[in-house]
């Protein structure tokens, strides 16, 4: 019970009357009167606190007040932000190509097939039945050995056995490009190639018949087109403007495959970065070809 008054005199207490009012100084005269009660002034300045919180919220969270806010970055520093986490997304990109080009590259010089180049291979097969096939020698097959053996016969460029049957002495190899020879074959570590400076933009030709095995860019070497030719040679063109073919085209000695550039971070001017790769050793270009 003692509780219960207890509670009914504070609930009266909070509800009782008062009258808030203002006088005139010198005549007495009542300006401005106002009845209140305890409960009153406390829902009416929680409600006022509730609605001023509200607003602050808003004007911070959807106008340019919040910039003012100590540790809140700034208009210029969210681009930033955005700019560099685009930036490391294509390092990502760049990283992960340049690990697939060196892939390649291993695969190639062992004598294997590029990934690259299995996945597509992989793609464009169609189920072939093989049990159809037959391997018997006919008539006009054992002639045609017979014609191809008496003409081969005394061909120098050929080897009897597990010798090697391709002599690249013997053979032509178009000169990719004409220009000055800046960095020579060996002349630092880790070059396996030739440096040619020329103007930006000349044509760059295939020194061989062959297929392209591989074309892309790396942030090192910039645009790159790689030819693997006949009997385990391959020739790389590094640093181009733009590339003309792409992987798994057929190009012929002398024909037009990219474009001089200075793609590449490992470049300071126009000019072609060209390697020579014979059974997985790479070769002086300027022992079998002039580029001047």
């Amino acid at each position: 019970m003692a509780k219960v008054e207890k509670g009914k005199k504070l609930v009266q207490k909070l509800r009782f009357k008062y009258r808030l009012a203002i006088f005139n100084e010198q005549t007495y005269e009542e300006v401005f009167g106002m009845r209140l009660s305890r409960l009153n002034v406390f829902v009416t300045i929680g409600v006022s606190s509730i609605l001023l919180i509200i607003s602050v919220i808003f004007l911070i969270a959807f106008t340019g007040l919040r910039e003012y806010i100590p540790g809140y970055p700034s208009g210029k520093e969210r681009r930033l932000l955005i700019q560099n986490a685009q930036r490391v997304d294509s390092l990502i990109l760049e990283i992960d190509r340049r690990d697939r080009f060196f892939k390649d590259i291993r695969a190639i010089v062992s004598g294997d097939v590029p990934a690259g180049a299995k996945q597509e291979d992989e793609e464009n097969a169609s189920p072939v039945d093989n049990s159809k096939i037959s391997f018997k020698k006919s008539e006009e097959d054992s002639l045609f050995r017979e014609q191809v053996e008496r003409e081969e016969k005394f061909n120098l460029a050929v080897f009897e056995g597990n010798s090697r049957k391709f002599e690249l002495e013997h053979s032509f190899l178009f000169t990719p490009i004409k220009g000055v020879v800046v960095n020579k074959f060996g002349d630092s570590k880790g070059h396996y190639g030739v440096d040619i400076v020329t103007k930006e933009g000349e044509r760059v030709s295939a020194v061989l018949d062959g297929t392209v095995v591989f074309t892309g860019w790396t942030v090192e070497t910039g645009y790159v087109i790689q030819i693997q030719h006949t009997n385990n040679l391959i020739s790389l063109y590094k640093h181009n403007e733009r590339l003309l073919k792409s992987m798994g085209d057929q190009v012929q000695a002398g024909e037009a495959i990219a474009r001089v550039g200075n793609s590449g971070e490992l470049t300071t001017g126009p000019h072609l970065h060209f390697e020579l790769w014979y059974n997985g050793v790479a070769l002086d270009a300027e022992q079998y070809m002039s580029f001047e």
